[in-house]
């Protein structure tokens, strides 16, 4: 029996869209997503496939444009400003809300994805998928998992031309010389292809979307991927320059959450990012400098190696530095070196638990020598439990450097374990790296540490009940604690509501 799950209506670019996602057990073992809009007329389409002709000869688009954003931007102005001509003096009598939708559907079908950018647009999705031309397009939602929707490429050469479409956009070529493209929107989003017969049953193209609203701590205390006493004591170990990195396995939300992380960096402290390609997203107000790694050119010259960047940006005084992700040997000891000339660093690494990061981090192909590992202080651990479609915090451990033996040894201290039966993350042993480190660097006392503690633990609690979400305002919050920690107390003592630190000054 067909049974609804979700109902809601989304409109791109004046396009509106009705989705629809239901259950229909007798028929498909995965909810259908369902996706209706505009059904444009046969006479209809032959008049917009001439206006379509008509703008491609007048736009003359060069490979330069399409790199550049503000030019596409502008491409796109121009676009919809021509079009919207055309589409008046050929529709004089259709209301202004359908040649409107007229125009959104042009700018889909000749500088877009066609129904995809109203994919794109459905904050619920995480990844969209075309398998082939036989067969639907499927999406991964962010709480159902995987659905099939009601969308099929009519052809093997469209999922061709959307490759290719999005292959120029940043520079990238796919040929039947050059089967595979891994590429990066300049919106962030992942897009990979492959041709038939590499993909044996057809042209494939996903499609991981980069999230429009970055997670902030906000939200993972609220969905309990943490309890708001494990996130103090990682604001502490952030505030105070200890070094972090973030491990799980793949779709676990390791960058989601170092992302969340970096709203507790002091204002006044320079931080460079280096990714390949743009996912962290900062408070805009913070002294911030995105890098990003640049794939040869079809010549094999120009590449921009990770390597390259963090060896460059030892020289461009940083405070914090942010590494995507540590893959090889020479990377990684760059970043540790980095770590033990006083930088603070935060990176992520591909481990299901904390003993396989250390594992993966002492040995080949990454093997890092003792000496320099014992710089980091903390690993925490991210899980994806499959079975319950959840995302949590499985373990924080801490790095205990052994001294006064020949061979220099380094232990593991779990602070924090999630126990899946309980969906609840406990405390297992008490901290003493983090905790030594901060006395030693700060001065505070226990006691001072307790009381620190507990006041992030109240902010966080209070920005969870009045869900404050956004990594702007989150950020100003944490930004003023620094600056006047007495005012931000008070406020939330007395329950006031956010507006009070959040509104622009």
């Amino acid at each position: 029996m067909k049974r609804t799950i979700d109902k809601y209506k989304l409109v791109v670019n004046n396009v509106p869209a009705d989705i629809t996602i239901y259950a229909d057990p007798d028929k498909e073992y995965v909810p259908i997503y369902e996706l209706i809009f505009p059904i444009i007329e046969p006479a209809t389409e032959a008049v917009l496939d001439s206006i379509r002709e008509k703008m491609v000869e007048e736009l003359e688009i060069r490979p330069a444009e399409i790199l550049n954003p503000e030019e596409a931007k502008k491409i796109k102005e121009k676009f919809i400003e021509r079009t919207t001509t055309m589409v008046k003096e050929r529709f004089p009598n259709l209301p202004e809300e359908k040649q409107k939708a007229l125009i959104g559907l042009l700018f889909h079908q000749s500088l877009g994805l066609g129904p995809i950018e109203i994919l794109l647009q459905d904050r619920n999705l995480e990844e969209i998928v075309i398998n082939s031309s036989k067969e639907p397009m499927w999406v991964y939602h962010i709480k159902l998992g995987w659905l099939k929707t009601n969308l099929t490429v009519y052809s093997e050469d469209q999922i061709y031309n959307y490759a290719a479409s999005v292959g120029r956009r940043v520079g990238e070529q796919i040929t039947n010389l050059n089967p595979l493209m891994d590429a990066y929107l300049t919106t962030g989003d992942r897009t990979n292809a492959t041709l038939f017969p590499i993909s044996s049953r057809g042209n494939t193209l996903t499609i991981r979307k980069f999230a429009r609203r970055p997670w902030t701590m906000t939200d993972f205390i609220e969905m309990n991927t943490l309890s708001s006493d494990v996130a103090a004591l990682l604001w502490l170990a952030i505030q105070y320059e200890l070094n972090i990195v973030i491990a799980g396995g793949t779709a676990s939300g390791k960058t989601s959450f170092l992302n969340s992380l970096t709203c507790f960096i002091p204002p006044n402290h320079r931080i460079l990012s280096i990714e390949d390609t743009r996912e962290i997203q900062l408070p805009y107000f913070l002294h911030w400098i995105p890098l990003t790694t640049r794939p040869p050119n079809p010549e094999g010259k120009g590449e921009v190696t990770m390597l390259q960047i963090m060896i460059n940006s030892l020289r461009m005084r940083p405070d914090r530095m942010i590494v995507g992700e540590i893959r090889r040997s020479k990377e990684a000891e760059v970043l540790f070196e980095a770590i033990n000339t006083g930088h603070s660093v935060y990176s992520t690494l591909h481990a299901n638990t904390a003993e396989e990061a250390f594992r993966r981090l002492v040995n080949p192909p990454i093997g890092i020598p003792s000496a320099l590992l014992g710089g980091l202080q903390l690993v925490v651990v991210m899980h994806r439990d499959r079975r319950k479609n959840i995302r949590r915090v499985l373990q924080i451990a801490e790095l205990i450097p052994s001294s006064g033996l020949k061979e220099a040894r380094i232990d593991l201290n779990i602070i924090f374990q999630w126990i899946a039966a309980e969906d609840k993350i406990v405390s297992l042993s008490k901290s003493y790296r983090v905790m030594n480190d901060i006395k030693l660097y700060t001065g505070m006392t226990e006691k001072d540490i307790d009381k620190d503690l507990k006041d992030k633990r109240d902010i966080l609690e209070w920005l969870v009940k009045n869900k404050v979400k956004d990594i702007n305002e989150v950020g100003r919050i944490i930004s003023e604690y620094y600056r006047n920690p007495d005012m931000v107390l008070n406020i939330v003592k007395k329950g006031t509501r956010p507006h009070k630190i959040t509104k622009k000054k």
